[in-house]
């Protein structure tokens, strides 16, 4: 849009509407895709930062084009692992009342526990989720019922 709006012959500002795009038909956005284009960019946004923080998206010294490449690819892999692990896990096993949906910082955490660094202590890693799980769901309620008796 700003690309369009440039091209018109206008400089480039933050406003947007009919003083800028006047009656040309061509440079005009509702604001529905306005905000629909502000919501992709917010989760393309988050993410780059889950990537980051869980798969090393951000770990890589470029030198060359060729390794950056393969480094984003493999990364870009790990990270949609994560992610199809995720959504089956939602898909396939509901979860309980008392805890909360798995993230993918602990499926990250547990394939990294059993699969890369197994350990003797199994019950133990696989009871901590559950134990994080329910905590959060506790902080949450308790959270929710505070907000709720500070409105009243």
């Amino acid at each position: 849009m700003i690309e369009r709006f440039r091209d018109a012959g206008h400089r480039a500002g933050w406003v947007t509407g009919d003083e800028v795009y006047g009656g040309n038909p061509r440079l005009r956005a509702s604001l529905t895709t306005l905000i629909k284009v502000a919501g992709f960019r917010w989760r393309v946004e988050e993410t780059f930062q889950t990537g980051k923080g869980l798969a090393g998206l951000d770990e890589h010294q470029v030198r060359r084009y060729p390794s950056w490449a393969r480094w984003v690819t493999l990364a870009m892999l790990a990270h949609a692992f994560l992610a199809v692990v995720r959504a089956d896990e939602h898909a396939h096993r509901p979860t309980p009342d008392d805890l909360t949906p798995l993230t993918c910082n602990e499926i990250c955490r547990l394939f990294i526990a059993f699969v890369v660094r197994p350990v003797r202590d199994a019950d133990h890693r696989l009871a901590w989720p559950d134990w994080l799980r329910r905590h959060q769901a506790r902080s949450r309620t308790s959270h929710y019922r505070r907000q709720a008796t500070a409105q009243t």
